[in-house]
């Protein structure tokens, strides 16, 4: 009795969204209790980011009908990280994030089950992704969003009119904040803009000028960047600086200080440290509240159509009291992640290797170190090795053979791209067609689907 009547409890506000029609319900929406009951049984959820705005998440998530959920995060709990991750205790430091969130959570909420994994987001294969029917992101870097967007946009597969077929969408609902500020986004990949149609909303990353660091320091984080942008280097030669090491970052602090103290600039914290270097944004807790809320209430209207969903940005900035703006933005329709694809036009004797090649110099991108995957079945890989061991055989094989000797197809790369200096994880899908096969039309040719 007891049980039930909590679950009675728990649900009653849901069931006003999901049990009864309403004026501006989705197309497919069809209220009930088997509307309640599918979304507990059948809807995957997965969550990127087991942060401030990550532990959010997987509350409201769990106590909006949400069974079956899962978390990834790389990074483990710091003492710095209490203050706004409601989730984590004193205890917990030095445990992983996404294993003591899903924990608590399922420790406060009956009932749900979340599955927590400890790695990059790089770590896991691409179809890992796809066994989920949403993913939330609650991330504080743009290259980890940028990644998870063209990992959800390369499902996508379009008909002979360019037209997005809605089975392959890969639904995405994206959260940030900064302060006292804060976004929540819909992304439907091929209908409203994907993560990379509008970059330009981020702001440049602030550089300080290397004399300035290496001459006459001002601040604190001129100490900060000192110690890790030149005197690392100078110390260590060659061997790359990890943010994420923790024995990293202390000796960046340990120099950072020293290098104060000979300038008398006082203000370096390891917490500091860790906020320029990994360009980490001061986060408040009532704005990854506020976020998460509007973050999940899109999540759940999505799964079950129960109202029309964000259209498609929301903004809120409660610096100078309360502001909330909605705009809606405009799908690029020329973007290499979400668009159709790359154009790549071989003759069928190019082998699997010449191709890896090629991506290296074509203009759009400049992709090294890539390997190739063929609807979820891997042609080569560069890692782990015993991957790389297993399809190396492949790289001398011609890839129109390798694809079926199809005339046209898609395929996926990933590999390493560089922007500013700075190398990011890429994944991007390409059109490959072969030259010379009949069933390739002159459009094929010239760009189309």
């Amino acid at each position: 009795m007891a049980d039930s009547i909590v679950t009675h409890s728990r649900s009653r506000d849901l069931d006003k969204l999901l049990l009864r029609p309403g004026n501006l319900v989705g197309p497919t929406f069809e209220p009930g209790v088997e509307l309640r009951d599918d979304l507990r049984d059948y809807a995957r959820v997965l969550v990127v980011g087991a942060g401030g705005l990550g532990c959010e998440l997987l509350k409201d998530l769990a106590l909006s009908g949400f069974k079956n959920l899962e978390v990834i995060d790389m990074d483990r709990i710091e003492v710095s990280n209490l203050n706004r991750q409601f989730l984590f205790r004193m205890e917990d430091v030095g445990k992983p994030k996404a294993e003591v969130a899903a924990k608590r959570v399922m420790e406060r909420v009956s009932n749900v089950n979340i599955v927590p994994h400890f790695c990059r987001i790089e770590d896991k294969e691409i179809e890992f992704y796809n066994d989920f029917n949403i993913i939330v992101l609650g991330l504080d870097s743009i290259e980890a969003r940028s990644y998870i967007n063209a990992v959800a946009c390369s499902f996508l597969e379009y008909n002979s009119d360019d037209k997005p077929q809605e089975e392959t969408i890969k639904p995405m609902v994206d959260g940030g904040t900064e302060g006292f500020k804060g976004h929540a986004r819909v992304i439907l990949p091929g209908v409203t803009p994907c993560f990379e149609c509008t970059i330009w909303l981020f702001p440049p990353q602030v550089k300080f000028p290397l004399c300035t660091l290496a001459e006459t320091p001002r601040n604190a984080a001129h100490c900060i960047e000192y110690a890790h942008l030149i005197k690392w280097d100078e110390v260590h030669s060659g061997k790359a600086f990890d943010a994420d090491d923790p024995e990293h970052m202390k000796w960046v602090y340990a120099e950072a200080v020293k290098r104060a103290e000979l300038f008398g600039i006082p203000g370096v914290t390891y917490s500091l440290t860790q906020g320029v270097v990994k360009n980490i944004i001061p986060a408040i807790a009532s704005t990854n509240a506020i976020i998460s809320a509007a973050c999940a209430l899109e999540t759940l209207k999505i799964a079950s159509g129960c109202s029309k969903t964000l259209s498609n940005y929301l903004t809120y900035n409660g610096v100078g009291g309360l502001h909330v703006k909605v705009t809606e933005f405009v799908r690029d329709k020329d973007c290499l992640v979400c668009g159709p694809g790359v154009l790549i036009e071989l003759d069928t004797s190019v082998t699997l290797e010449k191709f890896i090649h090629q991506l290296e110099e074509h203009p759009k991108l400049l992709l090294s170190k890539a390997s190739v995957a063929h609807h979820g079945k891997n042609l080569y890989m560069q890692a782990p090795p015993v991957l790389e061991e297993m399809t190396r055989p492949n790289l001398s094989l011609p890839l129109y053979d390798l694809l079926g000797k199809i005339p046209k197809d898609v395929v996926h790369v990933s590999g390493i791209t560089s922007k500013n200096d700075k190398k990011n994880s890429s994944l991007r899908k390409l059109r490959v067609v072969f030259k010379g096969i009949d069933g390739v039309t002159d459009m094929d040719m010239a760009g189309g689907a």
